[in-house]
């Protein structure tokens, strides 16, 4: 009798670890599931447009927006390279962080 109340212990015991290691790793996987939702990038929001002159700073193209006079950097540098100079459309997100613009599309506006 002692021998089963023992061996019931030990087994109980045995299924309360495996059961409190099954809860860490899943409150692990949690946190690593938030910390990595947090750290995805900014510009996953949904494209805009910008209007304004795609003009060089330096050695870079950029959006020199019309209505704010911002200056954007660009992301792709040979879709805009085309629009130097030119009035354009910039479809895009941005990434506040860094003031970037993801291009998805350029087209030439009319002035």
């Amino acid at each position: 009798m002692k021998r089963f109340l023992s061996l019931v212990t030990i087994l109980g015991l045995t299924g309360l670890g495996l059961g409190l290691t099954a809860v860490a790793q899943n409150q692990a996987g949690q946190t690593q599931t938030n910390s990595a939702q947090q750290q995805q990038p900014v510009d996953t929001q949904s494209a805009r447009s910008f209007e304004g002159k795609i003009t060089k700073a330096g050695d870079k193209l950029v959006l020199q927006d019309s209505s704010t006079r911002q200056a954007y950097q660009l992301d792709d540098q040979d879709k805009a390279k085309q629009f130097e100079g030119k009035n354009v459309k910039v479809t895009a997100t941005m990434n506040p962080n860094t003031n970037t613009l993801h291009i998805v599309d350029i087209t030439p506006v009319e002035r």
